[in-house]
């Protein structure tokens, strides 16, 4: 139809934040951006499409968009928007979410968005924005008077996103990565955790000092764990994930010693920064941070490319069951 456009979808970026959109659907609009049938579901993904027919006057068939797609072969696209840069879909359908669920970058020919380069956009950039949104409200508010800042999950990818902001202050905040056993090795490699300790050696962490607690892991376990230990030290306790920020059944129940734990709300610290320096200086920020993070990927991360259904079914399992290893991206195509 006019102004629609239909996208062949190449390859797409698959991590452990497609399940949480997954686990996340109908609560926060998730499986509406890509109708399926009854009883099934579409997980969004981050990737990219090239056109392949269009009947918008301003984008030509050939052309690369970098944006969100369905886990899928093609997709059509309602173009609304246009600019040199990019585009939105306006299909009635994906409205009533954040627009960067909507939002369209065109990227043929930028060498930032090519080969390995544009792997790393699609496997961390939307992780790393997270990232970058933690470490600037961390910041804004002093670390809550804290000496150090301790993450769960040390080893996933917004949490040493995270790490290495907070790193590179170099303002003498401590830097504690929590994992497990198993993925001690990695999260030690990254160079950007001044401790990395195990989740069975929490106690042997000191109590004399003020600490902030980062929960990447949503572990309520362990945060109680963690709340016990620290007790009044305790100054700051967040959990992150785009979630509601009213209180829920996800919210924490029980009252625990130290500052009471709080949803980090992303899409809130946005309209509060792009408020304060406009949309242009807020991404003129956050592209300088991701330009002194991505030169570490080549280091950190191995991708591995997946492609055909039997291949992306595999990846997707081996994903929601944990049997990834820290250091592998997925980059995944339904296409043989």
């Amino acid at each position: 139809q006019a102004n629609q456009v239909l996208l062949r979808i190449e390859h797409f970026a698959f991590t452990a934040n497609n399940i949480t959109y997954a686990v996340l659907g109908d609560r926060l609009k998730y499986w509406q951006l890509f109708p399926a049938p009854e009883g099934f579901g579409n997980i969004p993904v981050w990737g990219f499409g090239e056109v392949i027919a269009s009947k918008h006057s301003g984008i030509a068939t050939g052309e690369t968009l970098f944006g969100y797609f369905p886990m899928a072969t093609h997709l059509v696209i309602e173009a609304a928007d246009v600019s040199k840069r990019g585009l939105r879909d306006a299909a009635a359908h994906r409205q009533g979410v954040a627009p960067v669920y909507n939002a369209y970058t065109r990227v043929s020919g930028d060498p930032a968005f090519a080969g390995k380069q544009g792997d790393y956009q699609a496997l961390l950039r939307p992780l790393f924005m997270l990232s970058f949104l933690v470490d600037d409200f961390l910041a804004e508010n002093e670390f809550f008077g804290a000496k150090a800042v301790m993450l769960s999950s040390a080893s996933s990818k917004t949490a040493y996103g995270l790490a290495h902001l907070l790193h590179a202050r170099g303002n003498g905040i401590k830097v504690i990565g929590l994992t497990s056993a198993g993925n001690t090795a990695f999260v030690t490699s990254l160079g950007c955790y001044d401790e990395v300790v195990t989740y069975d050696s929490l106690t042997s962490l000191p109590t004399n000092s003020p600490v902030a607690y980062v929960d990447m892991a949503g572990n309520g376990p362990l945060r109680a764990a963690l709340h016990r230990h620290f007790g009044e030290q305790m100054k700051y306790s967040g959990i992150i994930g785009l979630t509601h920020r009213k209180p829920t059944s996800d919210a924490p129940a029980q009252a625990l010693p130290g500052a009471e734990p709080q949803f980090f709300f992303a899409p809130d610290q946005i309209r509060k920064r792009t408020g304060e320096l406009g949309p242009a200086g807020f991404n003129e920020r956050f592209l300088a941070a991701w330009s002194g993070f991505a030169p570490n990927l080549d280091q950190w991360m191995k991708v591995i490319e997946h492609r055909g259904p039997a291949a992306v079914q595999r990846a997707y399992l081996d994903t929601l069951n944990g049997r990834v290893p820290p250091d592998q991206g997925l980059i995944l195509s339904l296409s043989e």
